[in-house]
């Protein structure tokens, strides 16, 4: 029996559900303090208690995307704050090479923020 998050994963499209399964796991391995759990019907990863992203995927644009908790506090030029006032996201196009090293930069400081 699946959970709510790995059905949510796996009912999705196969390049966008490749996509969101890549990022799962690399957020996951960034740092052994991160977990994941379901809120608000969506995956979320938390650091020690609390949250500091959450995957989901575009209602117009159909891409996957990384949400950051407090984004506004994080300054990187992709993230995008769009008609939110409190979390900014990083739009990932699936059909492309996944920009690790981005991600990387920008989980950095959002742990950071959690520290």
């Amino acid at each position: 029996m699946l959970n709510p998050a790995d059905t949510w994963f796996f009912n999705k499209e196969e390049s966008v559900k490749a996509c969101l399964l890549f990022l799962r796991a690399h957020i996951l391995e960034t740092d052994p303090d991160i977990t994941e759990h379901w809120h608000y019907g969506m995956p979320f990863f938390n650091y020690r208690g609390k949250r500091i992203c959450y995957l989901w995927v575009h209602k117009k644009l159909h891409q996957p995307y990384i949400g950051l908790v407090d984004g506004k506090l994080i300054e990187y030029p992709d993230l995008l704050l769009e008609n939110r006032s409190r979390m900014k996201i990083l739009l990932i196009d699936p059909e492309r090479d996944i920009p690790v090293e981005k991600i990387n930069q920008i989980l950095i400081s959002a742990l950071a923020l959690r520290q």
